[in-house]
This record gives C-alpha cells, sequence and structure tokens, in this order.
C-alpha cells in the first residue's frame, strides 16, 4: 500500500510539473514538428504509382468528417485535384499534399460545392510555390468563365500578396488561373484532356441533368487506373470507361435516408426544403447502383464518396451501405476526409488507409 502511495505520488508530481511547464514543452514540440514540415517532401516519398487522397468525401450538406468534394492524386511524382469543394485546400495542407506543388485542377462541373474553393487553393498554390504562371484548371466548356469570375473576387487580395511579400515570392504572372476549357465528349466516348509523361487524363460524358456540361475523369499512369464519376445517375458510360479499373471512386446518395430527411421537413412544414431533398434524388447514384457498377465494370477496388446524407449518428455507415455487398463482389470503402488509396506501379496491390 506504502509503495502505491509512492507511486501515486510520483505520478501527481510528474502532471503537475508537465503541467508548470507545458508552454515550453509546445514550444520545443513545435519547433521540432515545423523543422520536419518544412524540410519534408512527402510526394517525393512515395513509390511509383497512382496515389489517391480524399481532401473532401463529402457534399453540401455539413459533415464533422467530410467536406465538400476533392480528390487529389498523385502520379508521376505530380500533384492534381478533382474538384475544390471548400476546406480543400486546408485538407490538403494537413494531409501532406503540398499545395504549392500542384500541377493541375480537373473541374466535373460547376455546381457550387465543387468549385467554392477554388480561390483560397489559388493562392496558397501561387505563393506557396512561388510560382510565375498561372495555375492550370481543366475542364469542360464555361470554366474560363469561373476562372475569370474568381480572378476578379480575389483580385485585390492578389494585390496586397505582391506588395507584402514582393516579386520573387508572389510573382504578379503567377496569380490566378489558365483555364484550357474542351467541348463535352459525346456520351458513348471518352476524350483525352492530358497526356504528359506517361499520364493520361481521359474526360468522359456523365448525366447530372439539368446540369451540362457534366464529366468524369480517368486517370492511367505506370499501369494503374483510376475512375472519378463526378456528379452522375448511374451511368452506362463509366461502367465502360472503368473497364478493367484498380479503383473507382463513386458519388452516392442513400434515397431511404434522404427520404427521411424529407420526411421531416414536410412534418415541420419546411416545404422548400422537402422540394430540395425529393429533387437532389433523381440525378445522383444510390451506393447500390454504383456497387452495381463497379461489379459490371470489374474494378479492384470501389471508394465512395460525395456522401450523401451526412452519416452522422452511429449505425448510419451500416445503413448507407445496406445491399452493397450483394451488388459487388470485390472490397469497397466509405471515404471520409483523409481516405487514401495508393496503386504502386508494376503491381495490383490496392493499399486502402487513413481516414
Amino acid at each position: 500500500m506504502k509503495k502505491l502511495r509512492w507511486v501515486i505520488g510520483g505520478l501527481v508530481a510528474i502532471v503537475a510539473l508537465a503541467m508548470l511547464f507545458r508552454g515550453p514543452i509546445s514550444t520545443s514540440l513545435m519547433r521540432r514538428f515545423a523543422a520536419r514540415a518544412m524540410s519534408a517532401d512527402p510526394i517525393a516519398e512515395l513509390p511509383d504509382g497512382i496515389h489517391v487522397v480524399l481532401c473532401g468525401a463529402g457534399s453540401p450538406l455539413p459533415d464533422p468528417a467530410r467536406s465538400g468534394p476533392c480528390v487529389g492524386i498523385v502520379a508521376g511524382g505530380k500533384l492534381f485535384v478533382v474538384d475544390v469543394g471548400s476546406g480543400a485546400s486546408r485538407n490538403m495542407q494537413r494531409m501532406g499534399l503540398p499545395t504549392g506543388q500542384l500541377a493541375a485542377v480537373f473541374l466535373t462541373h460547376f455546381h457550387s460545392d465543387h468549385i467554392d474553393g477554388l480561390g483560397e487553393l489559388s493562392l496558397q498554390r501561387w505563393v506557396g510555390g512561388t510560382h510565375a504562371e498561372p495555375l492550370r484548371l481543366i475542364g469542360p466548356s464555361g470554366v474560363d468563365e469561373v476562372a475569370a469570375g474568381f480572378e476578379r473576387a480575389y483580385r485585390i487580395d492578389s494585390t496586397y500578396r505582391v506588395a507584402h511579400h514582393g516579386e520573387a515570392i508572389a510573382p504578379p504572372g503567377g496569380f490566378g488561373f489558365d483555364p484550357r476549357p474542351f467541348q463535352s465528349p459525346a456520351p458513348d466516348t471518352g476524350l483525352i484532356v492530358w497526356d504528359q509523361d506517361g499520364l493520361v487524363v481521359t474526360a468522359f460524358r456523365v448525366d447530372h441533368d439539368p446540369v451540362e456540361p457534366a464529366v468524369g475523369y480517368r486517370f492511367d499512369y505506370a499501369g494503374r487506373s483510376v475512375v472519378i464519376s463526378g456528379d452522375t445517375k448511374k451511368s452506362p458510360v463509366i461502367e465502360r470507361i472503368a473497364k478493367g479499373a484498380d479503383l473507382l471512386v463513386h458519388e452516392a446518395l442513400a434515397p431511404h435516408l434522404v427520404e427521411i430527411i424529407t420526411e421531416a421537413a414536410v412534418q415541420a412544414g419546411r416545404s422548400a426544403r422537402a422540394k430540395i431533398t425529393r429533387d437532389i434524388v433523381d440525378y445522383h447514384t444510390s451506393p447500390v447502383e454504383a456497387a452495381q457498377t463497379a461489379e459490371a465494370a470489374g474494378v479492384g477496388h470501389l471508394l465512395f464518396y460525395h456522401i450523401v446524407p451526412p452519416l452522422l449518428l452511429p449505425g448510419m455507415e451500416a445503413a448507407f451501405v445496406q445491399g452493397v455487398s450483394d451488388a459487388y463482389s470485390g472490397d469497397f470503402t466509405v471515404g471520409t476526409d483523409g481516405t487514401r488509396v495508393s496503386l504502386p506501379g508494376a503491381s495490383d496491390a490496392i493499399e486502402v488507409s487513413g481516414g
């Protein structure tokens, strides 16, 4: 008993000292972490292949585990992003995706939740990488209008950056975007929109009516392949484009869960909210439908993103994927911010982590 009292007393003393010196301790730790962060090159440390990170796995509905839609792709030592929802830039930095090294952004369509993080990301990339050339922004027709709008909104801010940091750090020519619009592909064909250093990116048309244009993308590099659906109804085009792909990153909305929200809105007399939640069901894909597409295409892994509704309560994820295992014989993951899938080159390995 006496020995126990000594142990407890020692622990109390240690805790008291830690509390007393927590400022110096935290400062020392900060120095260590800052030095490590500044010297790290997380992209160079990755093996050759394709690496996918969900920098946003959610939708416009608030979800603490899922920000606005954003898919980070590392291939051939270069960083790309598909869509830039709110919170994307900060998530990327937290996840070790250096925004200053961003090579290009691909947009699937122009719904606000897929573009509202563009302004912040472009500034972080510009000043964080001292770029003298604007950020390449690739998307279907209309992407130049989106680029012009963000440039106008952030123009005044850009002058502050140049004045404060100087042109060596914030070269004026690096502000803004270099928009590269392409015509929406024919319904049953793909269109190559990037072909450099072994990476081929193919755009394909999806059905998100009345949103037009709307596309998805397939990334091929080092014998590995990733398909990103964008927002869409269940589509035979995705099934064809994703044939044999290693990874299908597919949006998913669970109608039976959204219906609960609709019923609650009706009961509360919120007719406008009920109309919206009824409407969104008809231009998205259910988890089971996405699973059916993955099975028909024979993909190696299915990753759900753009999750609707938010999965806020225990057990909701199980309800969300109800029936998925019956429709798809492969492995699947319900994405959260930070979910990672690595596809090493010259391999058939599919490594899922994070989230």
